[in-house]
C-alpha cells in the first residue's frame, strides 16, 4: 500500500510538472493603423473588416489550441489577410509609380532568433510564406526583387501574375496621386490615411513566440522604396526571452527608431512592461514626425495593441479563447 501511495504521489507531481511547463497560448493581429474614422466607414464595410479580422485570428488560434506551433499560427493568420482585398498586403496591395504591386514581408522565430524576409516581390502570392521559406531554406535573412521571386519559384511557392494583385480601387488611387506627383498613404476608398500593413504575433503551448508582417508599402512609391516591414528589428521582431512585435506605420520612422527591437530591449534590459514599452517607442516615432501602431505579446502572453493614430484594425485571442476585435480608439 505504501509503494502504491508513493507511486501515485510521484505520478501526481509529474503531471503537475508537465502542466506547469505548458505556457498559455495567445495570438494578436493587426490590419493597419491610421486615420480610421467611424464617420468615414459604411456599416457594410465596417462589418466586412470585422468578419475578416475574426476569420484571420480564429484561423491562427485554432492552430495554437490544437497544440500547433506559433509559426504556423502567424503564417496562416496573415495569409487570410493577404488573400483579402481589404488590406494593403497581397491581393489589393497599393501600387507603385509604374502601376505595379511590390510586396514585402518578414518573419522571426523567437526560439532561436532565426528570421527571413523578402522585399520588392512582384509575383509571390503570399509573401509571408516566402519569408518563412527564406528563413528555413536559405542561408540568408533578406532577399529582394527578382531574387526573391526566383527563390520562390525554385522552392515551389505559389506565384501569380502581377495583375492578380491589382484592384480598380488601388489603380484609381495611384492615378489620382500621380497627377500631383506625390506619394501617399491616403485611401480614397475610405477617405482615410491608412498604413495597411498586416501582421501577427503568437505564443504557443511550448512558449515559443513568432512574429510576422506583410505589406504592399506606399502608394506611388518610386526607386524601389522599401519600408520597415522586411527590416528585422524595425517592423518585426521576436525573442522568447521577452516578446514578439509587429509594427504598422510610417516605415521610414520605424526604421530610424528601430521600433520592434526597441520595445524588446526595454523589456529585456529595463524590465519594462510591454504596454509601456510600446508607448515609449511610439513616442519616439512621433518625435521624429511619424505615426503608426504596434501589436505584440510578451513571454507571459500579455498583449499590447498600441497606436498613436485615430484607429488600428486589430484583434486578440487569449488562452481561454476570449476574443477582442476593434477598429477605432476606445
Amino acid at each position: 500500500m505504501k509503494k502504491l501511495y508513493i507511486y501515485l504521489s510521484a505520478l501526481f507531481i509529474f503531471s503537475c510538472s508537465i502542466e506547469s511547463n505548458e505556457n498559455k497560448i495567445g495570438i494578436v493581429i493587426h490590419g493597419g493603423a491610421g486615420t480610421i474614422l467611424k464617420e468615414n466607414m459604411t456599416p457594410e464595410l465596417e462589418n466586412s473588416y470585422m468578419i475578416k479580422l475574426e476569420e484571420a485570428i480564429r484561423t491562427g488560434y485554432d492552430i495554437l489550441k490544437n497544440g500547433g506551433p506559433s509559426k504556423d499560427a502567424v503564417e496562416q493568420a496573415i495569409r487570410v489577410m493577404e488573400d483579402s482585398p481589404l488590406f494593403n498586403a497581397g491581393v489589393g496591395a497599393v501600387l507603385t509609380n509604374d502601376e505595379r504591386v511590390s510586396l514585402d514581408a518578414s518573419f522571426m522565430d523567437g526560439k532561436n532568433l532565426n528570421a527571413g524576409a523578402i522585399a520588392g516581390s512582384s509575383y509571390i502570392k503570399n509573401p509571408i510564406s516566402a519569408a518563412i521559406a527564406v528563413m528555413e531554406e536559405s542561408p540568408h535573412v533578406l532577399l529582394s526583387s527578382k531574387g526573391a521571386d526566383d527563390f520562390a519559384i525554385e522552392k515551389g511557392i505559389d506565384t501569380v501574375p502581377n495583375s492578380y494583385f491589382i484592384t480598380e480601387r488601388r489603380l484609381n488611387s495611384l492615378r489620382s496621386l500621380k497627377n500631383i506627383n506625390n506619394i501617399s498613404y491616403e485611401d480614397p476608398f475610405l477617405k482615410d490615411s491608412k498604413y495597411g500593413t498586416v501582421g501577427s504575433v503568437a505564443i504557443d503551448i511550448n512558449g515559443n513566440i513568432s512574429a510576422g508582417t506583410s505589406t504592399g508599402g506606399t502608394t506611388n512609391k518610386i526607386w524601389g522604396r522599401i519600408g520597415d516591414v522586411p527590416i528585422i528589428g524595425a517592423g518585426n521582431y521576436a525573442n522568447n526571452d521577452c516578446c514578439g512585435i509587429s509594427a504598422t506605420g510610417w516605415g521610414e520612422h520605424f526604421i530610424r527608431n528601430v521600433v520592434a527591437y526597441d520595445i524588446a530591449a526595454q523589456i529585456l534590459y529595463k524590465n519594462e512592461d510591454i504596454i509601456n514599452a510600446s508607448k515609449n517607442s511610439l513616442d519616439k516615432v512621433k518625435a521624429t514626425g511619424g505615426d503608426g501602431g504596434v501589436i505584440g505579446l510578451d513571454k507571459n502572453g500579455k498583449v499590447t495593441m498600441e497606436f498613436n493614430t485615430a484607429g488600428m484594425y486589430r484583434a486578440h485571442m487569449d488562452n481561454d479563447g476570449n476574443i477582442t476585435i476593434k477598429i477605432y480608439k476606445d
